[in-house]
């Protein structure tokens, strides 16, 4: 079964405190998403770090629940 896009965007931001999340459902299919993460804590990190931390957080759903997800991810500006 797919994925609501208010479930991806609890997990992000349960798993990632203080991130900004935007989702978007690419497809209209619930199934192909967009996620758009800015987070304090990806300061410092790499963008193949931040994009782990974001898996992480969706806790092994990405290819089960989840088919599809496009990431973006950055740390606030001026950060």
């Amino acid at each position: 079964m797919a994925m609501a896009a208010h479930e991806i965007e609890q997990l992000i931001r349960a798993g990632i405190p203080g991130a900004e999340v935007t989702i978007t459902d690419l497809a209209g299919d619930g199934d192909h998403y967009a996620a758009r993460v800015v987070a304090p804590g990806f300061v410092g990190m790499s963008r193949v770090r931040q994009h782990q931390a974001v898996y992480a957080a969706l806790g092994g759903r990405m290819g089960q629940e989840l088919h599809a997800l496009q990431l973006t991810t950055a740390a606030p500006p001026g950060e």
